[in-house]
This record gives structure tokens, C-alpha cells and sequence, in this order.
């Protein structure tokens, strides 16, 4: 590998790229599905969220749907256009707006949400069910190591000689 002279940092950029390979793998089974229904996956995932865990901020909805707080302002609006979600002010403090779902928009989501887990499962289905609670469990650990920048070894950064 190209500049790259660590094992363990040339091991980390393979496992990295099938770590993309197999996301972008599994996106591309369930998007076209979730498209049909008329939602992008973020839309998607904000009425999933809305669902499963109630009202939200835009704040607590980007970190679930791992999405910047711009996009998310343009996903609740286009949502709330099409009056499946509406923003409501929290009578103490005004300035703070929680998002939820509409009837229209409840309705909508407990319909799609089934299909879409099967969906998921289908594009999952190359690993059993010990593997796939083996994987969870890694990335899990791996996203909270991530996330704080802690990777648990020490990497030398060196640049190989042209």
C-alpha cells in the first residue's frame, strides 16, 4: 500500500473499505424500497425515530439519523409540507421546538416501518445470528472508540521513502 509502512494501520484501511463496501451493499437493497414509498432514508429515519422514541428536537433527531443540523431543518420541512410531522413549541420556553409525528404520518411509518425490517433482514441475511450479534457488538465498540478518538493503539505515522 502506497506511503504506508504499519501493518496495523494497512489492516485497518482493508477492513475500512469493506466496512463502506458492505454499508453502501446493504443501502442499496433497502433505499429503492424506501424511494418507492416517496422518502429518502433520512425522511425515513426521522419518522422511524419519531415512532420508536417520540417527540424530538432537530437537535436529537440528527444525532439518530446521523445528519447535519442544516439537512435536518430541510428534512422536518419537507415532512411537515407534506403533513406527516409538526413542530411544536414547548409552552415553558418557546425557543424550544420538539418535531413529532402527525396522524397522517404515524400512519404512514407503522405501515412502511414492518417492510422495511424485513428489507433490512433480507440484505443482512449472509451472516447468522450469532454473527450478526458478534458484529453489532464490534461496531458498537468500535463507533464509541471512534467517537472519542481513542483507538486503543499506538500508531506510528510514517511516510515511506519515494
Amino acid at each position: 500500500m502506497h506511503g504506508v509502512t504499519d501493518p496495523d494501520v494497512e489492516q485497518a484501511i482493508r477492513v475500512y473499505v469493506k466496512l463502506l463496501r458492505a454499508t453502501r451493499a446493504v443501502t442499496g437493497r433497502v433505499e429503492p424500497a424506501v424511494a418507492a414509498d416517496g422518502l429518502t432514508l433520512t425522511q425515513f429515519g426521522v419518522l422511524e425515530g419519531l415512532l420508536h422514541k417520540g417527540p424530538m428536537t432537530h437537535r436529537d433527531l440528527g444525532r439518530k439519523v446521523l445528519t447535519s443540523a442544516g439537512n435536518m431543518t430541510d428534512v422536518v420541512d419537507k415532512l411537515e409540507a407534506r403533513g406527516l410531522v409538526r413542530r411544536v413549541r414547548a409552552a415553558a420556553d418557546r425557543r424550544q421546538v420538539r418535531v413529532e409525528l402527525t396522524e397522517p404520518g404515524r400512519v404512514m411509518i407503522e405501515s412502511l416501518f414492518p417492510r422495511h425490517a424485513v428489507d433490512i433482514a433480507q440484505a443482512m441475511a449472509g451472516l447468522g445470528a450469532a454473527e450478526l450479534e458478534q458484529l453489532g457488538t464490534l461496531l458498537r465498540r468500535l463507533g464509541i472508540a471512534a467517537a472519542r478518538g481513542d483507538g486503543g493503539h499506538d500508531l506510528e505515522v510514517t511516510t515511506a521513502n519515494p
